[in-house]
């Protein structure tokens, strides 16, 4: 909500400077989020009046004007612009004067005739973007006044970020009742009469659902002139609030929803046929917009009709061929209550916003439309004049405003402070809630403009808001301090990323919402879960991998010739089945293997290099692999993961198909980890230090290709005795002197005893129990 602090002050004027102003509304809960000067910083321009007008002598585009600055003198100002016209008041640029960007004014020669200031337009002052003629000012204003006192260019224009709960500080005179609670300043509100009723025209309101619009105030305004022009003073506050300016009734009801808070709407009656229908649409409509967009109408949008056709989107925006034009005389001014459910979030699926729009969607003020209508139809009289017809006021179901009970123990208990029932009454009447005491308690009558307020919490905010947030002494807090308990069997997520950065990989953190197109093109069986309300129209699904948001990383870095890319995140995954939220840990490696160097060659990052980083974090966990083909990886070249022969995520090479749709250069290695089977390690365990030495043996086999080392390993680790200290494969043979089919493998045994030194007979048993294995399991014949 943008605003200027003059017009502010008009409605309440508290005994505080600007910045006072600004941080009294910010610590009650109205963020300041900008201060702007009116105009930009210029001097030495004051208000000039054009005496004569006569052509240049040695220019056919210039004239010779002279104007009247307020001195004894008169000014002799060469000037091009095409709207100089004798008895003019335009802004005068005097010798000396500085505009902005630091231009200066000097007395110059042009064309052999001394130009001795300069007349001004708007676009030379800061003022707006206009530049096709001089700034035409008031005809009441004196020449030589300053230019920026005669315009309160030194006004403040304050823009202030209103959370989704306060839409009745959407207009200046819900601020004016909060700048008033907050200071104890008295407010002057605008008063609104019933005009006199000159008319007897009226026009029939139909409301087909009174849920969807419980309220429509209604009148008709014959006779006005609307080319009118719209007064300086209206003008002035609605562009400083950020709106143009139209024409005279358009400008007054943007006016009026600036002030009151009520958006209006203004019909030009001739082009109505028929009473006024407020219904949803029906199949097959369409409405051409105030902004030239053609919408084909979908059921749950809410129209104003007439007996013909559609007008408008109710409490979005008016249709093209029913608004108000230059020839129009007769006006149906419309004030409405529109259900906020009706309202919400249908601009966004349209593409575009509304002033009136965003206020409806949060909630207007059930009881202000016809004030609304009445501060209007005041305001076209004045400027438009006409002859105003009877107000029509059509009402249903309007939402009830329950009676809250505030308990001062409840509030004490709350805010962490006692504050006494006298005090808490005084912020009620600051904040005009109509209340009830009993005792130390209260019962609250919440008024029509505070939706926000339904509880009891909702009034202890508002009792510690307007006694201040730095009134409420800061305690600290006793409570007994002991060490968390941090088993050294469970590991957190948090570990596993240190480990990770540790092994040179970069933690990002992307979107859960992904876009559908995106995941289709990992896994196009997939079905991840629709977002029903996205924050972007693209991110419209949630993801069932983090490999969407690592992809696009990796497309941003590339993009920035970054040559070398370790990445990996720590998130959640959504999947349909069971709605699971797993934690997963997942990464992606591209380019060099590692930093460029001069102690090794380049070397692209491969398959192996992010299968030892995995296995590092796994530790002391075992990790292994098996194949397990993904749609989204190289069929050959990636393996699913196994923690203690569990499945526990993949590895690998992107898909070729998936390189070519990214627009990759090279496909990077991928991988994904269950961040679950990663946090329960086994807990070291501690072995006494022998003092006797160690006896090694080596065996040679000989056994079938197709067997796994590991299975080897396994296999002996379960039968080896206490005594055998490791069990390692040292070499792997193959060649013309073994069998077709066959190889040969050498397994390192170590073994030592702690309690005595060990014979060659024990070493002799302990190999022959291995051999004895080895043949049962794998047949395997000694080399």
């Amino acid at each position: 909500m943008k605003f200027s602090e003059r017009w502010l002050r008009t409605l309440v004027d508290p005994p505080l400077d600007t910045a006072g102003l600004c941080d009294a509304l910010t610590m009650a809960g109205l963020e300041v989020e900008e201060v702007a000067a009116a105009a930009p910083p210029f001097s030495g321009v004051v208000v000039g009046r054009i005496e004569s007008v006569e052509k240049h002598p040695d220019a056919d585009r210039l004239r010779v004007c002279t104007v009247d600055v307020g001195g004894p003198g008169r000014l002799t100002i060469v000037c091009g612009a095409p709207n100089a016209a004798a008895g003019l008041l335009v802004p005068c640029a005097v010798d000396g004067a500085r505009l902005p960007g630091g231009l200066a004014i000097r007395r110059t020669n042009m064309r052999g005739v001394e130009s001795q200031g300069m007349l001004c337009s708007a676009r030379e002052l800061g003022l707006s973007e206009d530049a096709g003629g001089l700034l035409e000012l008031p005809a009441t204003l004196a020449p030589g006044r300053d230019l920026r006192q005669a315009l309160a260019l030194d006004d403040a224009l304050i823009t202030i970020k209103l959370t989704p709960n306060r839409p009745d500080c959407l207009s200046m005179a819900g601020i004016a009742r909060e700048v008033a609670a907050i200071t104890g300043a008295r407010p002057a509100l605008p008063a609104i009469e019933p005009v006199r009723i000159d008319s007897d025209a009226t026009r029939g309101v139909r409301i087909e659902d009174e849920d969807a619009c419980p309220r429509f105030a209604s009148r008709i305004i014959e006779g006005i002139d609307a080319r009118a022009p719209t007064p300086a003073w209206m003008k002035e506050r609605i562009e400083r609030s950020g709106i143009r300016s139209i024409s005279a009734v358009v400008d007054i009801t943007n006016y009026v929803m600036l002030e009151l808070g009520q958006p209006l709407h203004a019909y030009d009656a001739r082009l109505l046929a028929g009473d006024i229908v407020v219904r949803f649409a029906r199949e097959g409509e369409q409405l051409t917009l105030l902004n030239g967009q053609t919408l084909d109408l979908e059921p749950d949008l809410l129209l104003v009709c007439d007996g013909a056709k559609p007008l408008g989107l109710a409490g979005i925006m008016g249709g093209e061929h029913s608004g108000i034009a230059g020839d129009t005389t007769t006006v149906f001014l419309e004030g409405a209550f529109w259900n906020p459910a009706v309202i919400q979030g249908k601009m966004r699926r349209l593409g575009f916003a509304s002033d009136a729009g965003y206020r409806f969607e949060r909630g207007v003020d059930f009881a202000l439309g016809p004030a609304g209508v009445e501060r209007a139809t005041q305001l076209i009289l004045d400027v438009c004049g006409g002859r105003a017809g009877p107000l029509s006021d059509i009402t249903g179901p309007l939402p009830p405003r329950n009676a809250i009970l505030l308990r001062s123990a409840r509030a004490t208990r709350l805010l962490g402070v006692a504050l006494p029932p006298d005090t808490i009454a005084d912020v009620f009447r600051r904040l005009a809630l109509p209340f009830v005491r009993q005792g130390d308690d209260f019962i609250v009558t919440p008024p029509s403009y505070r939706f926000d307020l339904a509880i009891e919490e909702d009034l202890i905010e508002e009792v510690a808001r307007i006694h201040g947030y730095d009134a409420i002494p800061t305690a600290p807090g006793t409570h007994l301090q002991q060490m968390l308990p941090a088993p050294e069997g469970t590991r957190g997520v948090g570990t596993l990323r240190h480990h990770l950065a540790a092994l040179d990989w970069q933690e990002v953190i992307t979107f859960s919402f992904v876009a559908s197109g995106v995941e289709a093109a990992l896994d196009p069986g997939g079905k991840p879960l629709a977002v029903l309300n996205p924050i972007a129209a693209q991110l419209d699904v949630m993801r069932t991998t983090l490999l969407p948001g690592l992809i696009e990383v990796l497309q941003t870095n590339l993009k920035r010739k970054l040559p070398r890319i370790r990445i990996f995140e720590a998130g959640r995954i959504f999947a349909r089945e069971g709605l699971a939220q797993p934690v997963r840990i997942g990464g992606l490696a591209f380019g060099p293997a590692d930093p460029e160097q001069w102690g090794a060659a380049l070397r692209q990052v491969d398959f192996f290099d992010v299968k030892g980083d995995l296995e590092a974090l796994a530790a002391p966990l075992s990790l292994t692999t098996r194949s397990l083909p993904r749609p989204w990886l190289h069929p050959g070249r990636s393996s699913e993961l196994m923690i203690d022969r569990k499945p526990a995520g993949w590895v690998g090479e992107l898909h070729p198909r998936l390189v070519r749709h990214f627009d990759l250069p090279s496909p990077p290695i991928v991988f994904e980890l269950d961040a679950t089977a990663l946090s329960s390690p086994p807990l070291p365990q501690g072995h006494p230090v022998s003092r006797f030495p160690a006896v090694r043996r080596d065996i040679a086999i000989i056994i079938n290709e197709n067997i796994a080392v590991q299975d080897i390993l396994d296999v002996l680790g379960k039968v080896k005795p206490a005594s055998v200290e490791s069990l390692r494969i040292f070499d792997v043979y193959r060649g013309p002197e073994l069998p077709s089919g066959r190889k040969s493998v050498a397994i390192l045994v170590l073994m030592r005893d702690t309690q005595r030194t060990l014979t060659d007979e024990d070493s002799d048993a302990t190999v022959a129990l291995l051999l004895s294995t080895l043949q049962d399991r794998f047949g395997a014949t000694l080399r």
